[in-house]
């Protein structure tokens, strides 16, 4: 296909999840783990499955941290949207999709540390975690999702 425009954006969900110093986890992916981008937990939604259901599920496949670790108090008013670069249109998801669109929902973590088990799900996605402060978020993204962070951060900035 050579107009990706056609395409449709894949459903998905993400999770900030926040402890209670008011830092929010970010993964280090393994399809990435030579570059220096970080992410938040997120991931497709499944054909008829929730939006909090699949929160869930991906929060639990890529931290291994699950309720009643977790708190979802909050979602974003609308779906955020991002286009892939060129150089990864028609390479990721089969080539079905021109990026995504996400719902992000807020996530009070309630564990500890030892809670975290990138392991949890095989195979994992990130090779490596940290806790970090809300505002550095925009600078850890890859550059096409930095819009998305931004927004995200903007509406649960206040619950943070």
């Amino acid at each position: 296909m050579s107009d990706f425009s056609m395409l449709p954006y894949r459903p998905c969900v993400g999770v900030m999840l926040v402890n209670g110093d008011g830092l929010v986890f970010v993964g280090k992916r393994f399809d990435n783990r030579e570059g220096d981008a970080w992410q938040m937990p997120q991931g497709g939604i499944d054909k008829g499955e929730e939006l909090r259901a699949a929160a869930l599920r991906e929060l639990w496949e890529e931290t291994g941290v699950t309720e009643p670790h977790v708190a979802l108090i909050a979602q974003t008013q609308e779906e955020l949207l991002y286009d892939l670069p060129d150089e990864l249109l028609g390479k990721l998801w089969g080539g079905r999709y021109r990026g995504q669109r996400q719902f992000w929902l807020l996530g009070r973590f309630l564990g500890t540390d030892a809670d975290i088990q990138l392991d949890a799900h095989d195979p994992a996605e990130f090779c490596e975690w940290k806790w970090v402060r809300p505002e550095e978020l925009p600078d850890l993204i890859v550059p096409f999702k930095k819009r998305v962070y931004r927004a995200v951060l903007e509406e649960f900035q206040h619950l943070i």
